[in-house]
């Protein structure tokens, strides 16, 4: 059961209410309805109305060539003095009607500032003009449009706009074919708002343009004038504003107060969903159940070989060469700079900087958009207002590539990754497996020099994971540039990857194959990605020297006193009820915390206090046979011989 508000708020809420509706009834029942139409079909108010029409539309349209590139500043750009211009845009939205008039006379009448330059050079006198009026509208209700878009822009997530220019889209190009059409809703909501504040604005125009009538005489200015000759007139006329005002109200439904917060989720921007859940409005459609890379259509080559050499600063440092048709997988833990890379590349971010050269063109200099570098980012970023052929097309487009011919290639990488049949739907459309290909597609179709992939096939199930692997280690395989691609899966490092690069705060620890990484480790992260149980510390006489002091004996030891990590395999891991005899040369007690199914296995999270948390590796028969679950002490133990040092 649904709990009430208490009365002492919403006592005064109701006042509220009542507040604001009083007055609106009270036109409602002073209107004289038998000569309501001859009132609004009188000649005066039809010319009012004609030109409360005009200078309303005018309004917005100089609303919208000004407004909407700076709300697109101020959303999109940092630059000095953004709080001072974003105080102009509010205060004629704060300051009396009439004030911005005296305001607007200063400024642009025939003695103000900018009038005298006006009516000489151009022959333009604004007051007592009907541009005069225009501007007088303009000047109040501008803001509207630009605080509504400022919140949506500022709401909308610029991976959007990032991925466009990663696939060759000028800002310009992105501006009108990605950022527009997103805000949308808030752009439409914004213009609908400053055309009713247009409409019904009267303390500006009266000042700075004067009441004439044909000329600047809007409807607000005649109910001034008939509430003095003809109250019951006046009425009328603000029963017809009212009913504008309504109607462009009641359809927004709260929209401007979402705009302008910018909190509020677009229809353009709809929540991602997992693969396993079905779209909201078509059925969802099975995935495919086979690959048949035999019968793919050719993919696009790539040129010429681009190989690439990158010198990283800041955040991320590092150096980085590597040969056409190269694919090196970037792993590390969260925050190690590992998306920092990617974006440095794109040259999408201040953190870290990239000298970078691919084959013998340097594109450091360049923008992103002409660095021929794609990017596929975790979340795919596709288009939501375009289906899936034209997203996939979206880069081939920007190339120049005539419309057929590239839908014809987005067409092939769609089927290539088993998603053809979806083109003709839109991203809220797909489960975000199948919006995880398509994004892998438009990245492929793009025929990039660099091709970035941020953990590409995380939201794919197992089957359609090792599917697309297929496809894409088939592409890699051809590709004259060189891939980079974050992943957190050990499977897709070694499966599609000539090279491992682990980066650890935003430094290189290593960089080699993946079998030398999967055999010497040399970060514990690595080492605990990969399954191992990973110990750093110094290298001593007999194996190693933990920070607490504790120690491990290892069969074959490095040279002392150097920085070195104990790898120990979690099956070479044995747990015991009691002290163990025998040869074990590195024994600990501990405590069960943790029995988590792998497989046909078990592992066992065990927690000590004489060394770190140690993970085995155990049959379900042997668990059972120990009795363990959490809590339970047991002792561990490691042959010398199952310790490997590695030198770090």
């Amino acid at each position: 059961m649904r709990p009430r508000p208490p009365l002492t708020l919403t006592a005064p809420a109701l006042l509220a209410v009542a507040f604001l509706l009083l007055p609106l009834i009270g036109i409602l029942a002073r209107t004289n309805w038998s000569e309501l139409g001859g009132h609004l079909t009188s000649p005066d108010s039809v010319t009012a109305l004609k030109l409360s029409l005009l200078v309303s539309f005018w309004s917005l349209g100089v609303s919208l060539v000004l407004g909407v590139p700076l709300a697109w500043l101020l959303a999109r750009v940092p630059f000095p003095g953004k709080s001072f211009v974003r105080t102009l845009v509010l205060l004629p939205m704060v300051l009396p009607p009439t004030v911005g008039g005296v305001a607007l006379l200063l400024g642009f009448g025939r003695r103000g500032l900018l009038g005298p330059w006006l009516e000489d050079w151009f022959g333009i006198t604004l007051p007592f003009h009907t541009s005069g009026a225009v501007v007088a509208s303009t000047f109040v209700a501008m803001p509207f449009l630009i605080i509504s878009l400022e919140g949506t822009l500022a709401g909308l997530s610029t991976r959007y706009e990032e991925t466009a220019a990663s696939l060759g889209a000028s800002p310009v190009r992105v501006f009108f074919t990605v950022t527009l059409p997103m805000v949308a809703p808030g752009l439409a909501a914004g213009a609908a708002l400053t055309w009713a504040r247009a409409l019904g604005e009267f303390g500006a125009t009266i000042t700075f343009a004067g009441n004439l009538p044909g000329t600047t005489q809007t409807l607000p200015l005649q109910v001034y004038l008939l509430l003095q000759d003809n109250p019951e007139a006046a009425t009328s006329v603000s029963l017809l504003l009212l009913a504008i005002a309504m109607a462009v109200l009641i359809p927004l439904r709260g929209r401007w107060t979402a705009a302008a917060t910018g909190t509020a989720r677009t229809a353009a921007d709809p929540a991602p969903r997992p693969d396993d859940e079905n779209p909201t409005t078509e059925p969802k459609t099975p995935e495919p159940k086979t690959a048949e890379p035999d019968t793919d259509p050719p993919a696009p080559e790539t040129p010429a070989p681009w190989p690439l050499h990158a010198e990283v600063t800041g955040f991320t440092h590092l150096t980085l060469d590597a040969g056409p048709g190269t694919t090196i997988a970037v792993v590390g833990p969260n925050g190690a700079g590992k998306t920092t890379l990617l974006r440095a590349l794109l040259g999408l971010t201040d953190r870290a900087h990239a000298d970078l050269r691919l084959g013998p063109t340097e594109v450091t200099a360049l923008p992103p958009h002409r660095r021929s570098v794609a990017w596929v980012p975790q979340d795919g970023a596709l288009f939501p207002h375009l289906n899936a052929l034209a997203n996939t097309a979206y880069g081939l487009r920007t190339h120049g590539v005539p419309r057929a011919e590239a839908r014809r290639d987005a067409q092939r990488w769609l089927d290539r990754l088993g998603v053809g049949h979806l083109a003709h739907r839109r991203p809220a459309q797909l489960s975000g497996g199948q919006a995880g290909r398509v994004a892998l597609a438009r990245a492929l179709a793009a025929r990039p020099r660099l091709l970035l992939l941020d953990e590409p096939l995380a939201a794919l199930d197992q089957t359609t994971r090792a599917q697309v692997r297929h496809t894409l280690r088939t592409h890699l395989d051809g590709f004259g540039g060189v891939c980079l691609m974050v992943t957190h899966d050990p499977v897709e490092a070694v499966a599609l990857a000539d090279r491992v690069l682990v980066l650890e705060d935003g430094r290189a620890v290593q960089d080699a194959p993946p079998a030398e990484v999967t055999r010497h480790p040399r970060s514990p992260w690595v080492a605990r990605m990969l399954g191992r149980n990973a110990w750093p510390g110094t290298a001593t006489a007999d194996g190693l020297r933990l920070p607490d002091g504790t120690g491990i004996v290892a069969a074959e030891p490095l040279t002392p006193d150097t920085d070195a990590l104990a790898i120990i395999a979690p099956e070479s891991v044995a747990v015991h009820r009691t002290r163990p005899g025998g040869s074990p040369r590195n024994v600990w007690p501990g405590t069960v915390r943790e029995l988590t199914a792998v497989g046909s296995r078990l592992r066992v999270l065990i927690t000590s206090d004489a060394a770190p948390d140690l993970v085995a590796e155990i049959t379900p028969q042997a668990a059972t046979e120990l009795g363990l679950k959490d809590g339970v002490p047991v002792f561990t133990s490691v042959k010398a011989t199952e310790v490997t040092l590695v030198a770090t």
